[in-house]
């Protein structure tokens, strides 16, 4: 099995980089390798499963924390003396250990949280939408992988026919305790069972589909709904599709973040919509009718003559429709002013002699001038 690589370097920034940072990273990356854009690449497919495992980390506070600290191992489905079970059980925070070192609390709570319900992980997925799906709407199927209960042992990781054992070391509580006599008294330190890992059980006939830990991961497709308005770096959550919780806890959420593709003519700004029309000289001069293309079809716009480049008109509501709200942006039209190459003498006399008879407008024909 390969190594893997530094989630930092999979997305390209720096150990410390800000949250927004690694969110811009990963849009970028998540755009360039998503499957919709290279179908049937398994190599584009395989950098976009692992821009999608460094993000789902990365973009976590305590899974950052800890992977910053143990690396891989860290973010382990099996890291901690609870044995992980993909995100199911804490591993040991500083508090408990200082707790039961010094005796605070006898280990109470620490015992309770072993087998107290734990919410499942939360699960990142990026889709792509078109220019006029993010400003209309739509439905899309959304394939993600995430941990769900085995559906042989139902959970318990034994298999069929057999039931986990309570563990004889530590009476099923998931813990020991072991006194030390020092100069200055008696310790009393509390740590995980080895025996159970910490679980509380044994399984003696392991369940073969899950190889005993209950969990497995599999593949889902859902249909999420994306409402008129939504834009790049938005998400969309959909809950309890994330990973199954455990102890009966609740399962996870899944976040949609939303990518949208570039438009060869329009540019969105907000809830307005840019585009550029080019007028040939005439156009722009004597003025004229034109059939500009919206997201509705196409609209006739009367130019005026004497547009100028640079020159611009507003088609209001004809934008994108206002998330969650009433009303539309408006469509701005740019519009410039193609300059004729390549002319003949004879439409070089025809230019000269229409210039003759035009106003200067204050035009100069020197630079001392």
């Amino acid at each position: 099995m390969a190594e893997k690589r530094d989630f930092y370097a999979v997305l390209g920034v720096e150990k410390g980089a800000s949250d927004e940072e690694i969110k811009k990273a990963y849009r970028q990356s998540a755009k360039k390798y998503h499957p919709d854009l290279h179908p049937g690449d398994t190599g584009a497919e395989a950098k976009f499963k692992e821009v999608n495992e460094a993000y789902e980390v990365l973009s976590d506070k305590e899974k950052r924390a800890r992977y910053d600290q143990f690396g891989h191992a860290g973010v382990d489905p099996n890291f901690g003396a609870g044995g992980g079970g993909f995100g199911g059980f804490d591993g040991f925070d500083l508090s408990d250990l200082l707790g039961s070192f010094f005796g605070f609390g006898g280990g109470g709570a620490s015992r309770a949280r072993a087998n107290a319900p734990v919410r499942g992980n939360d699960i990142r997925q990026s889709v792509i939408l078109s220019f006029e799906e993010a400003a209309k709407g739509c439905e899309k199927e959304i394939k993600f992988r995430r941990i769900e209960q085995c559906s042989d042992c139902h959970g318990s990781g034994a298999k069929a026919g057999t039931s986990p054992k309570t563990c004889p070391n530590c009476s099923g509580s998931g813990y020991v305790r072991v006194q030390q006599r020092t100069q200055l008294g008696v310790f009393q330190t509390q740590h995980a069972c080895e025996n159970c890992k910490g679980t509380g059980k044994i399984i003696e006939h392991k369940c073969s589909k899950c190889n005993g830990m209950g969990l497995i991961r599999i593949q889902r497709v859902k249909k999420v709904d994306f409402p008129a308005g939504v834009d790049e770096g938005m998400s969309r959550t959909v809950r309890g599709e994330g990973n199954v919780g455990t102890n009966g806890g609740p399962s996870g959420d899944l976040y949609v973040d939303i990518v949208v593709r570039p438009h060869h003519f329009f540019e969105r700004d907000g809830y307005d919509v840019h585009c550029e029309v080019p007028l040939s000289f005439a156009q722009a001069a004597l003025g004229c009718e034109l059939d500009v293309m919206t997201l509705d079809g196409t609209h006739k716009v009367k130019v005026p003559a004497g547009t100028q480049p640079g020159d611009h008109h507003t088609m209001k509501g004809m934008g994108i429709q206002r998330l969650n709200g009433r009303g539309k942006g408006d469509q701005i039209v740019h519009y410039t002013v193609t300059v004729p190459k390549g002319l003949n003498s004879a439409q070089k006399k025809l230019i000269e002699e229409l210039e003759k008879t035009l106003p200067k407008n204050g035009a100069k024909s020197g630079f001392f001038d």
